[in-house]
């Protein structure tokens, strides 16, 4: 990683800046806690495998539901950011996650898309649906 005239290698983490890292986790805990407020649990938070991430796992009722949270300054393109590529990856994850975890392998999955708008963006979450991963 190159780093730019003033950055250390403490500002980033990960690869990314710890500014985009911050509004990731925002975004994670705004919707988390709208989800929660309707009575779904978190199971998992920034799951990962070799397939990819997943960044919530909430369930409700013998119902899975895995978010995929987009933070967005502008509302535009939040949704179609999970282009057919990222789509596999979610769904090889979610694969991998049942996988590790039998129990709640006959539960009713719900995928969705959840774009929270960032400074100087206002306004609320918008949900989107995941009918097809692949």
């Amino acid at each position: 990683m190159v780093l730019s005239k003033g950055e250390c290698f403490n500002d980033f983490a990960d690869g990314m800046p710890m500014e985009t890292q911050d509004r990731g986790a925002r975004a994670e805990n705004r919707v988390s806690f709208l989800l929660e407020r309707k009575g779904w649990q978190l199971l998992e938070r920034n799951w990962s495998c070799r397939w990819g991430e997943l960044d919530l796992v909430l369930h409700r009722n013998e119902r899975l539901l895995v978010v995929e949270v987009k933070g967005r300054r502008s509302m535009a393109w939040g949704a179609w950011s999970v282009d057919p590529a990222k789509r596999r990856r979610l769904g090889r994850a979610i694969n991998c996650w049942r996988a590790e975890h039998p129990e709640q392998g006959d539960w009713l999955l719900q995928v969705a898309v959840a774009v929270v708008p960032l400074p100087p963006a206002r306004g609320a979450v918008r949900w989107f649906g995941l009918d097809q991963l692949c």
